[in-house]
């Protein structure tokens, strides 16, 4: 999980350096650690929850009767009454522009100077669904058209896939929360979306069990059975005619569904979504779909435990 000084967390957030002293050693709610130099390092998450914070204050709320709740209450708040992060677009879409100017022709130097000026000054997640995500979809739908070259396709794809890696070994390996496995089924070899997914649960306090493109029905169920899975999350960027999908679904609802219950979503999955549904298995459209469903059933998982 990235981290921020509290200069940044300052203009992140709308709030002075002043408030947020104040509001972390009064009320405890924030838990910033001490870098090398001893500069307090705040996480994603702190920016989250001072935003949230600084929302329901904006509706009337006093931080004194919100800090009551203690963090992990507020945090649990926070993730239930979230949206997807919504970034100026005007700035982000000159930004877009920007790197894909630099992929025609491949000016690598610029690309990644640019890429990594802009993901490194932002919370990961608004990074994620403002430039990463939205980077991919450009150079794919191109790649798709015959406009970019496969090589440029992939090297833009590794540089994504590199960063939403390196945010996710930021966090601390949980010991609690719901069990979730995330990856694709056979013959779908096309991880972003995957791997979104499997950020974007991690920072919502999931156990998160990432398996890659192109995962065996078998394995799946092996691994589910291991580590008693709560929930499977599957990606389908494709549903390409040389995939036996009316067989797959049929297996994994034999085979995963007796085990825990099976969402899948992309692009892919909207293809097959009658074969899905008909299987009992949902089809998720997008990633405001999926908090929202999340959330849901993270309540009912914790009122049965």
């Amino acid at each position: 999980m990235n981290t921020h000084r509290i200069q940044r967390v300052a203009k992140l957030t709308g709030l002075s350096k002043d408030v947020i002293r104040v509001w972390e050693k009064r009320y405890e709610i924030l838990k910033p650690r001490r870098g090398p130099n001893r500069y307090r390092l705040y996480t994603d998450e702190d920016v989250a929850l001072l935003r949230y914070l600084k929302r329901e204050m904006d509706k009337g709320a006093s931080i004194g009767s919100l800090a009551e709740n203690g963090r992990e209450e507020l945090i649990r708040q926070m993730r239930e009454s979230s949206v997807l992060p919504a970034v100026s677009e005007s700035p982000m879409e000159k930004l877009l522009d920007d790197l894909m100017d630099c992929l025609k022709p491949l000016d690598l130097v610029n690309f990644e100077r640019k890429l990594n000026g802009a993901v490194a000054v932002i919370p990961f997640e608004d990074a994620m669904f403002a430039i990463l995500l939205p980077l991919q979809k450009r150079v794919g739908q191109l790649w798709h058209e015959g406009q970019m070259d496969i090589s440029i396709e992939h090297y833009v794809t590794k540089q994504v896939q590199q960063k939403i890696f390196t945010a996710m070994n930021q966090f601390r390996i949980k010991e609690e929360g719901p069990s979730i496995i995330v990856g694709c089924p056979p013959g779908e070899n096309h991880e972003i979306g995957a791997q979104s997914v499997a950020y974007f649960c991690r920072i919502r306090g999931c156990r998160v069990y990432y398996l890659g493109g192109d995962v065996p029905i078998s394995s799946l169920a092996g691994l589910c059975k291991k580590v008693h899975s709560d929930l499977v999350l599957l990606s389908i960027t494709v549903a390409n005619s040389e995939n036996p999908w009316e067989s797959i679904i049929k297996d994994l609802s034999e085979e995963i569904l007796p085990l825990c219950p099976i969402w899948v979503g992309g692009a892919g999955a909207q293809q097959v979504k009658h074969l899905l549904e008909a299987h009992h298995i949902p089809v998720l459209a997008d990633l405001e779909m999926l908090e929202k469903k999340l959330f849901s059933w993270y309540k009912k998982l914790a009122q049965r435990s």
